[in-house]
């Protein structure tokens, strides 16, 4: 195995969209050897963006969203059953069935999960969702569908605005309730932030900003919710959208460095232990991934991004087959994108890594426009909303550091604004978790080094 990469066994520990993306790459780049998914659902991978948009729209049924297959990967599928452990010296994962499976080589891709709410009776009434899988978005579908007489959405981050904008499409009286200041500020700050807490309230919604949900009402069905403000309305449906955590609790006690935050990792996707040095036979790829950039000062950033997801899974992939001079990392400029209340919203670059924000491009007025992020005075990030033809060109100046605020150049610019502070809150004043995570260089666990006797 050491003197051939593209032989012996490789696993992937996550059958999702970086798992089926790693493999087929794996595949492309010659490997031949042994090569099994593990995955704790029972399905085959699936798209989870529609879930939350064309699924809770009725448009696409939940379980036809499986992601296309680019080739046969020739894998041993062991799906329906969970990864529990990992001897990092005998090289086996261990599972929830009892079984273990060796690797000579490992890819954690297992991704995050819905954060739950935290009180477990108020969580299991009836009419209280969470939306991370298939059966999550079918489940909520059918209740939708029944016609509820209020939906109460609990955080305003990225799933949880799309969600509210599905349920005033469908007709139905919806309330958010976020504890910051505006819906997507955790994401976007405090400019856009503005934007989309006043198209949300033309849209209808009942925005609660400032609040945070004290107790969801209800014996065995909901029937209401208390804030924190005094107030309460009545609801029979609340769909918990509070952001994600990672699923790297089966990694404990393995002594890589793995924790809340994700599992910490090189620009070429190479695990780090727990004590900061970088092991050559797991890689760690996707949402659960944390990693550094250096367009963004090496901060460590972890992405719930689908376009991070296949690039990374590609390079670990390309990585794992691959002898060291050959090897790549991992500099993608992160990207995404978002469709709610009429809006198209595209980001390029860490918003959240900046001090400045100017309106490069439209107007706030007319919700079509260009923002473009600063820190320190370079260029790290560009947002547009429904106008994303011009993206393109400030990746550009994301990629080459460029001066900012930017120089007129893109196209359809229509005037020159001054910068304004970009606003970005701490976390812990959020309801929503955060799509990037800037997480710095902080380990999860605090070390005690102890000198030998000399």
């Amino acid at each position: 195995m050491q003197g051939e990469p593209r032989d012996g066994r490789i696993v992937v520990v996550g059958a999702s969209l970086a798992g089926l993306r790693a493999a087929e790459t794996l595949r492309d780049e010659g490997f031949a050897g042994s090569l099994t998914l593990i995955g704790d659902e029972p399905h085959p991978p699936y798209d989870r963006p529609p879930l939350s948009k064309q699924v809770l729209l009725g448009r696409v049924p939940a379980d036809k969203t499986g992601l296309p297959r680019r080739r046969d990967v020739d894998a041993h599928w062991k799906l329906g059953v969970r990864a529990t452990g990992l001897d990092p010296v005998g090289k086996q994962v261990l599972l929830a069935d009892g079984g273990e499976v060796p690797f000579d080589r490992l890819l954690i891709a297992t991704g995050t999960r819905a954060r739950p709410w935290p009180h477990p009776a108020e969580a299991a009434l009836e009419g209280v969702f969470t939306l991370r899988t298939g059966e999550d978005a079918g489940r909520l579908v059918e209740r939708l569908d029944a016609g509820p007489e209020r939906v109460l959405v609990i955080g305003a981050g990225f799933t949880g605005s799309e969600i509210a904008s599905a349920c005033r499409e469908r007709g139905l009286a919806v309330t958010v309730a976020e504890r910051g200041p505006a819906p997507l500020v955790g994401a976007l700050g405090g400019t856009l932030g503005a934007l989309a807490a006043k198209l949300q309230r033309a849209h209808g919604v009942d925005l609660r900003c400032g609040v945070t949900v004290t107790a969801l009402e209800g014996n065995d069905r909901l029937t209401g919710a208390q804030f924190s403000d005094g107030t309460r309305i009545d609801a029979d449906v609340a769909v918990v959208a509070l952001g994600a955590v990672r699923n790297t609790e089966w990694l404990a006690e393995t002594g890589l460095a793995a924790g809340p935050r994700g599992v910490t990792c090189d620009a070429g996707c190479r695990a780090f232990d727990m004590y900061g040095i970088v092991t050559d036979d797991v890689f760690a790829a996707g949402d659960v991934a944390r990693f550094p950039h250096p367009l963004f000062e090496y901060q460590l950033l972890s992405l719930e991004h689908w376009g991070n997801a296949v690039a990374q899974a590609e390079v670990a992939a390309h990585n794992m087959v691959n002898p060291g001079p050959r090897r790549r990392p991992h500099l993608t400029v992160p990207a995404f994108w978002s469709s709610q209340f009429g809006l198209n919203i595209k980001s390029v670059g860490v918003p959240t890594f900046s001090d400045q924000v100017v309106i490069a491009q439209g107007s706030l007025k007319d919700a079509r426009l260009v923002a473009v992020y600063g820190y320190r005075g370079r260029v790290t990030a560009a947002v547009s909303v429904n106008q994303a033809k011009s993206l393109e060109y400030y990746q550009r100046l994301i990629e080459t550091a460029a001066p900012f605020p930017p120089a007129p150049g893109a196209a359809d610019q229509i005037e020159s604004r001054a910068p304004v502070p970009s606003d970005v809150p701490d976390p812990k004043m959020l309801s929503h978790g955060p799509t990037v995570a800037l997480t710095g260089h902080l380990p999860d666990r605090r070390l005690t080094l102890v000198q030998p006797a000399r």
